[in-house]
């Protein structure tokens, strides 16, 4: 019998087998689910004693899924996804009454970005719904939303597979910051005063921010190896690095004029063209039709959704 009895076995432990049989790894599981790995390997060893077979052995530096849990992984798959149907059906969904959880992947800019407007909606429309933010990783978002670990990403992508749908948010530039009390501030504008300084460079093409790969090519071509005085994967560590010394951050531009505000940062435009970015939430087709999906979406639309701005 492919399934013995498993009415102890929980649908987040058998998420956590899905999981694993997609990742083969404790580690990229534990991140995947927004856990750790101890936490992933005791469900793992429970999991074990339910279907009597230890379901991953260790080959090299990496876990490989014994026969039985290969024969349960479509089972499996069908199983998680007639569950959450389950969970869908209700037609109607009233966000005033919801106490739902969604789970958000954002990057750093995103957290603040998005978190405190969505915050200040749901006071007033879901009072009692919940927002968990887990760190976005192009590299891993994609399966983070098939699997159902999270249930939209907000950020910019340049590639996605089949069975994701994306709706565009906003599009919007990059700025330049610097201290306002830099003593040549008066020069950072101009292309010779700007490549005169030392700069802080962000490398951010695995941490959320796909689309920076572009920008950062540009920047690494006009500004002089000897000029980039830091890299950092995050554009909030570049701004506060910048407001910390006489060094120039270059970062999409509302997070420059509203976050760099706060530092004390003054915000200009760089001498010379950079793409822009179209910023925009991701799902994954199967919670397409799901009611409460369909309200945070329109939630998140409304509240992001619009012309792009100048910069």
């Amino acid at each position: 019998m492919l399934f013995p009895d498993v009415a102890d076995v929980s649908f987040h432990q058998l998420r956590v087998l899905h999981v694993l049989l997609a990742e083969r790894s404790l580690t990229r599981a534990a991140t995947l689910i927004g856990s750790s790995q101890p936490a992933i390997s005791k469900v793992l060893s429970k999991l074990r004693l339910a279907f009597d077979d230890p379901l991953f052995v260790r080959v090299g530096a990496g876990m490989q899924p014994t026969p039985k849990a290969h024969a349960l992984a479509e089972p499996l798959r069908q199983l998680l996804a007639q569950a959450e149907a389950l969970g869908r059906l209700p037609a109607r969904f009233d966000p005033a009454s919801s106490t739902r959880q969604y789970r958000l992947l954002v990057s750093d800019v995103g957290v603040l970005r998005f978190l405190p407007p969505l915050m200040a909606a749901l006071a007033s429309e879901g009072p009692q719904v919940r927002l968990v933010a887990l760190p976005l990783d192009m590299r891993q978002f994609q399966t983070q939303l098939e699997t159902g670990v999270a249930d939209i990403a907000l950020g910019t992508f340049p590639r996605t597979t089949e069975g994701l749908r994306r709706q565009r948010l906003y599009s919007e530039g990059y700025l330049s910051v610097a201290r306002a009390d830099h003593p040549r501030l008066a020069e950072l504008a101009s292309r010779a005063g700007f490549l005169a300084e030392r700069h802080v460079m962000v490398a951010a093409a695995h941490t959320g921010h796909g689309a920076h790969v572009m920008a950062e090519q540009v920047l690494t071509a006009e500004i002089p190896a000897d000029r980039i005085a830091l890299s950092v994967p995050s554009f909030v560590g570049a701004a506060l690095a910048a407001a910390r010394s006489e060094a120039i951050a270059t970062l999409p531009a509302r997070l420059a004029r509203d976050f760099g505000g706060e530092l004390g940062l003054a915000a200009f435009r760089p001498p010379f063209a950079l793409p822009r970015i179209d910023v925009a939430q991701y799902w994954h087709e199967r919670y397409h039709h799901d009611a409460g999906h369909q309200w945070l979406r329109r939630l998140v639309h409304r509240t992001f959704g619009g012309p792009a701005p100048a910069g």
